[in-house]
């Protein structure tokens, strides 16, 4: 059984919606060509995130880039682990990594050629979950694949064709997930002692852009990030919009809350499938203060 991880204390606050929508402030220079899967690290008080197809992982200080690891040919996904290090999904497997950056354990090929893996995050328990997709995007190619901390994988969703944005509810019996050509964020039943996903259910139906990367925060609300819409949504669990964030890139992609009073949401971009010229900020990380915290974020117990 998975040791379960207790939720770091955290104050509630109120959102309060914008009579017009807010702009996100470029934090960094143009740092990846598909940028995703950005966090919080807390046992560096950094930003970290990934540059899929270049197969690296990135640390942020400030707005600067500190460092690229390279963790394979595609990346997809990471989360820090409750001792140091990360997990990573890359290629077709999870590793390990300790805090230096050596790989401590990878598990066996989960997939074949024509897939890679994408989005992914930890339950409330330390599991790490990650998402696969076709590499052409086909309508059913893709798998959300559980890895336990005894490293054993499974698989826990089938029949999905680009998984996104998979955050926990704080009490851990839900989790919210993004199909992306669903158009919309889904609510999963959780069962925490063996892990298992359940009956899915829409939560809120995403417009002006497809829905992508997806953080929490601490009064509930669900931030989309909007691939094609220039924009991070806020949704809250009865699925009204509640907040609109700009972004100076059309191509958003993921968000996740830090930095001081855990009140910071960052942003990441993709130059993907765009000329030089095109789009100038597009690769950037982008970041805004919401007033709200962030809802915690579980690591991998392991």
């Amino acid at each position: 059984m998975p040791t379960t991880i207790a939720a770091p204390p955290h104050h509630r606050s109120t959102v309060h919606v914008p009579e017009e929508a807010i702009r996100a402030e470029q934090l960094t220079d143009v740092v990846t060509h598909h940028g995703e899967g950005i966090g919080w690290d807390p046992a560096l008080s950094r930003l970290r995130l990934v540059d899929v197809f270049a197969g690296d992982l990135l640390t942020i200080d400030g707005g600067l880039l500190e460092s690229r690891l390279h963790v394979g040919d595609v990346v997809g996904a990471w989360r820090p682990r409750v001792d140091g290090g990360v997990v990573v999904a890359a290629d077709d497997r999870f590793l390990l990594l300790d805090p230096a950056g050596g790989v401590e354990w990878t598990s066996p090929s989960l997939f074949g050629p024509g897939r890679r893996m994408n989005d992914g995050g930890c339950d409330r328990q330390g599991r790490f979950y990650c998402g696969s997709m076709g590499v052409d995007a086909l309508p059913g190619q893709g798998t959300l694949w559980r890895l336990d901390p005894d490293r054993t994988v499974t698989p826990a969703l089938t029949d999905l064709t680009i998984p996104n944005g998979l955050v926990w509810s704080v009490d851990g019996r839900r989790a919210y997930h993004v199909d992306t050509p669903r158009g919309s964020v889904d609510v999963l039943e959780h069962d925490g002692s063996t892990g298992a996903l359940g009956r899915r259910t829409p939560v809120a139906r995403v417009s002006g852009g497809d829905p992508d990367g997806m953080a929490q925060d601490a009064d509930g609300g669900l931030w989309v990030a909007l691939w094609g819409g220039s924009a991070v949504h806020r949704y809250s669990l009865d699925g009204t919009l509640t907040a609109v964030v700009e972004v100076d890139a059309a191509q958003v992609s993921s968000c996740a809350f830090g930095g001081p009073g855990d009140t910071h949401l960052y942003i990441t971009t993709s130059r993907q499938g765009l000329g030089d010229a095109e789009d100038p900020a597009a690769g950037a990380v982008f970041c805004v203060d919401v007033d709200v915290e962030g809802a915690p974020v579980a690591a991998f117990a392991a």
